[in-house]
C-alpha cells in the first residue's frame, strides 16, 4: 500500500513500530495500517474488528484479523503478548475506556492511542461563538450521522491518564497531514492527539517533555 494514502497519525505509528514486532490493532478498520506495518516493517500483525465487512476485506488482504467488540475485553489473549496494541481514531466510541486501555497494557508491553482534539483551537471557537459541538468531534460528520462518540481533548486524555495510572512515555500532536514541531507544538494546534503509554512505574519518564502548554 502506498503510504501517501494514509492518515496523518497512521504514518506517524508505522515510523514508531520497530520491525518484526508483535502488533495487535483494535478496530482495525479494512486494515489498511496493518498491511502497511506488515510490508514494511514485517511486523507480526493480528486485529479486531468489529464490522464484518472490515474483518473480510481484511481477511482478503491476508491479515489475521477477528471479528469482536473490544469493549468486551482481550481475555483470548495472555498477558504479554503483544509488542505493541493499537488503537487508533477509536477512543470516542469504546463504553469503558479504562478497561480497554488497563487490557491493551496487559497484553501489550506499550499502547498507542490517537484520536480526534475537541480542544483545537477552531473546535473551541466554534462552540464559544457558535453555540455548537464541531464536526471534527465526530470524525468529521454531522453529530446525527456519526456513531455514538464522547469526544475527548488531549488534557482530558492526560488527565484520564494520571488518574488511570497509566505513564505517558510521548506525544505527539498532529494536524490533519503533519506533525506539529517546535514551538508549534500546542495541544490548541493539534487536530489530532498520538500518545505512547505504558503501565507507570517509578522514576521518570519521557511524558515531562511532550506536555507543552495549552
Amino acid at each position: 500500500m502506498n503510504d501517501n494514502n494514509l492518515r496523518a497519525d497512521l504514518k506517524i505509528i508505522v515510523d514508531i513500530v520497530p520491525p518484526e514486532a508483535k502488533v495487535l490493532d483494535l478496530g482495525c478498520g479494512d486494515g489498511d495500517l496493518l498491511t502497511t506495518l506488515v510490508q514494511r516493517k514485517s511486523v507480526i500483525g493480528r486485529g479486531i474488528e468489529l464490522s464484518e465487512a472490515g474483518v473480510r476485506h481484511c481477511v482478503s488482504r491476508g491479515l489475521s484479523v477477528r471479528q469482536g467488540d473490544i469493549d468486551e475485553g482481550l481475555g483470548d489473549y495472555p498477558t504479554g503478548s503483544f509488542d505493541y496494541v493499537i488503537l487508533s481514531q477509536t477512543l470516542p466510541y469504546i463504553d469503558n475506556p479504562k478497561v480497554v486501555l488497563r487490557e491493551m497494557l496487559r497484553v501489550g508491553k506499550q499502547a498507542i492511542v490517537s484520536f480526534a482534539n475537541l480542544g483545537h483551537w477552531r473546535a473551541r471557537l466554534q462552540l464559544l461563538f457558535g453555540g455548537r459541538l464541531p464536526n471534527m468531534a465526530f470524525s468529521y460528520l454531522p453529530w446525527y450521522e456519526s456513531p455514538r462518540a464522547r469526544p475527548v481533548s488531549i488534557a482530558d486524555f492526560f488527565s484520564f491518564c494520571a488518574e488511570a495510572n497509566i505513564s505517558v512515555v510521548e506525544a505527539i500532536y498532529l494536524t490533519d497531514k503533519r506533525q506539529l514541531q517546535g514551538l508549534g507544538k500546542r495541544r490548541s494546534l493539534a487536530t489530532i492527539g498520538l500518545f505512547v503509554l505504558k503501565e507507570h512505574c517509578s522514576g521518570s519518564d519521557r511524558s515531562a517533555s511532550n506536555t507543552p502548554k495549552s
